[in-house]
């Protein structure tokens, strides 16, 4: 009996698959948009510097079998989400893979004492964090993650299985998928000198989940990726010519306790990526991967 089921290439194919990457440009989400359309998806990528974006289209479009599109706009506004739905709908009729990404760390209090008093935690709390601050990360981290969401259900369910006769199911049992970026930021237990970020990070992993179980009977699939340090804007330098950026200096592993000894890889972040997007995650609904070299093991957590 033949095994070409099993193939690689097959399991993990996402050719001709239509995405959606927000915060296409840089950091994670331009890993998550190299490994589709190196794959042959075509992948639409949102976010609100068009310069960026349209590097990104100039420097990989051509090393990619699929194609790389930019659509500018601000996920944090409903009216330009319902725009970018309406392109997408528009040019495609719909879309079988959303991946949320957008995200932005806010404001940092950092303690050079190990154990601060009370006095200095309040002083330098009320001091440094601000209510629009908070807001900010929340409206970026979590509200846009549910209003894109929300948004752009009508159109993976018109390819998924069990959708509009007339979707474009790419191959029998096929289930489109939303693939959230969330963080093990909101998993651990302590605020890495970020308390807004780290619990808006623990909200969108509630957001998945809650997305997960309501909407499940749409035949779409919910899943996050919980990553640990990668490369970003966020944790490194500025993007250089091709959007990339350095941790050089910036990240220790041995002060995380990173058992991997290393950040996260492009190679990493893109492998589970075509997993959750393709053949070989179609089985996969409504779970939280952490892909942090293991740092939740050594590191106080709800996980």
């Amino acid at each position: 009996m033949s095994s070409s089921h099993l193939l690689a290439s097959r399991l993990f194919s996402v050719k001709n698959l239509v995405a959606f990457v927000s915060g296409g440009g840089t950091g994670i989400g331009l890993m998550a948009t190299q490994a589709l359309a190196a794959n042959g998806a075509k992948v639409y990528i949102c976010g609100r510097r068009k310069e960026a974006l349209d590097r990104v289209v100039e420097v990989y479009s051509p090393q990619v079998e699929g194609q790389i599109i930019a659509l500018p706009g601000d996920v944090t506004n409903k009216d330009d989400i319902k725009r970018l739905a309406e392109e997408i709908r528009q040019r495609e009729g719909g879309l079988h893979i959303l991946v949320n990404n957008a995200g932005i760390s806010g404001e940092v209090t950092k303690f050079d004492e190990e154990k601060p008093s009370a006095e200095v935690l309040s002083e330098r709390l009320m001091k440094e964090q601000t209510f629009e601050g908070w807001n900010e990360v929340f409206q970026t981290n979590v509200s846009s993650m549910f209003f894109m969401t929300a948004a752009m259900l009508p159109l993976l369910a018109k390819f998924t299985n069990g959708g509009d006769a007339a979707g474009r199911a790419i191959y029998e049992n096929f289930a489109t998928g939303v693939i959230n970026i969330t963080s093990i930021s909101g998993l651990v237990k302590v605020a890495q000198n970020h308390f807004a970020y780290n619990a808006s990070k623990a909200a969108a992993n509630h957001i998945q989940r809650m997305t997960a179980t309501e909407f499940a009977h749409t035949g779409i699939r919910f899943n996050a990726i919980a990553p640990g340090v990668y490369p970003s804007e966020m944790t490194g330098s500025d993007s250089d010519s091709k959007n990339k950026t350095s941790l050089e200096g910036k990240f220790d592993p041995a002060s995380l306790g990173v058992p991997a000894g290393r950040a996260g890889s492009e190679e990493d972040m893109a492998g589970t990526i075509l997993y959750l997007s393709s053949r070989a995650g179609q089985y996969t609904n409504g779970a939280i991967i952490p892909v942090d070299g293991g740092t939740l093991l050594t590191n106080p957590s709800a996980y």
